[in-house]
């Protein structure tokens, strides 16, 4: 590894981390929650960028094991990363007193081990395990042991945020997977600080790094779900046929808007049809007489993403009908909607609506 490698992988993680600072600050005009996720975010990204005109130092200096500087760092880091996947619904400025006093072990030790270092009561750095060994016993190996206990106790507790999270139902479910990784990650950087290498610390920022970015994309993919689906419009005579030869060059939007209409036409009038789970694209475009390049053309330029989603939103709206009509009794009752399986009637009523399918059902029944 050379120093412009290392330069690298730092520029990287700090631009990423810059982005997801804006999106999160974004979000917080919106969402007061993600404020101190947003804050936290930009303290890592400071954090890396201050560090990007070390990287000559690091790459040629050998950190010695268990060094107290690095351990006060990685106490702090860890705190902030035991804190921050429940930011979104527990901002920690709205708990600074319970966030200060959960910080207090990092000040304290660090206080001590700069007053021994006044003293004069510090001892040198330790390169080897017997090292290490034979200083176990001195008051300086007490205070590193203990910022490495305080360091352990903040990883167990990012351990813990799924359990904790379970009994939030307004926490998102990414956040328990993203928690879970989080831990991991951080157990292999306290090992790291036990055994310093620049390969390792290349491994680790980019682990962290995709970690983060997986809960950036993760949160902007629930933004995604409040923006407005395209509207069903009811078609009430079969549009003219479009003549594939004609030049559409000028008429293009036009002649996607008749095709379109084509579709929805054969849809109102077809709901046997795809009603059955078995029916696709090609039944569809079969049914139609419009090629599948042109069938996608033209529901693409309506909004939605592709075939399948257009066909899913109108089993999505028979599955609402159904609802408010109590026309299901249990959810395997969803599946006369069209689907082939629970789990896709599941995914694909939330991915379109917001509310998961169970919630609706709950509130049917509540009504009823």
């Amino acid at each position: 590894m050379n120093v412009a490698s290392l330069h690298s992988f730092l520029l990287a993680s700090s631009v990423a981390h810059i982005m997801i600072t804006v999106v999160m600050a974004l979000f917080a005009r919106h969402k007061v929650q993600y404020l101190s996720l947003a804050w936290i975010m930009g303290i890592f990204a400071l954090g890396v960028t201050c560090v990007i005109p070390f990287a000559d130092l690091i790459e040629t200096t050998r950190p010695a094991m268990l060094h107290p500087g690095p351990l006060a760092g990685l106490m702090g880091f860890l705190f902030l990363q035991s804190i921050y996947p429940l930011g979104i619904t527990m901002p920690g400025y709205l708990q600074w007193k319970r966030m200060w006093i959960y910080a207090l072990p990092v000040f304290i030790l660090t206080a001590i081990y700069l007053l021994l270092s006044l003293l004069g009561m510090t001892s040198p750095n330790y390169y080897t395990w017997g090292e290490l060994r034979d200083a176990f016993f001195t008051l300086d190996m007490f205070v590193r042991l203990a910022m490495v206990g305080v360091c352990i106790y903040y990883i167990i507790n990012i351990f813990r945020l799924p359990r904790v999270s379970l009994r939030n139902p307004h926490i998102p479910r990414y956040l328990q997977v993203y928690a879970s990784v989080l831990g991991l990650i951080s157990c292999y950087y306290l090992w790291i600080n036990l055994r310093f290498t620049v390969a390792s610390f290349e491994v680790w920022l980019t682990l962290f790094t995709c970690a983060n970015l997986y809960m950036c994309l993760r949160t902007l993919e629930s933004l995604a779900l409040t923006l407005p689906q395209p509207e069903i419009k009811v078609v009430e005579e079969k549009p003219a046929e479009v003549q594939e030869e004609e030049d559409e060059e000028e008429d293009f939007n036009e002649a996607n808007l008749q095709r379109f209409q084509t579709l929805e036409y054969w849809m109102q009038h077809n709901r046997d049809a795809w009603k059955e789970y078995t029916f696709g694209r090609d039944q569809l475009c079969a049914g139609t007489g419009i090629n599948r390049h042109l069938a996608l053309q033209c529901v693409r330029s309506q909004g939605y993403n592709n075939i399948h989603d257009y066909i899913n939103a109108y089993r999505i709206a028979e599955l609402q009908r159904m609802l408010s009509h109590g026309e299901v009794n249990n959810l395997r009752d969803c599946l006369d909607a069209g689907f082939g399986t629970l789990k896709t009637a599941r995914s694909s009523f939330e991915k379109v609506t917001g509310m998961t399918l169970d919630q609706a059902f709950e509130q049917v029944q509540h009504k009823s």
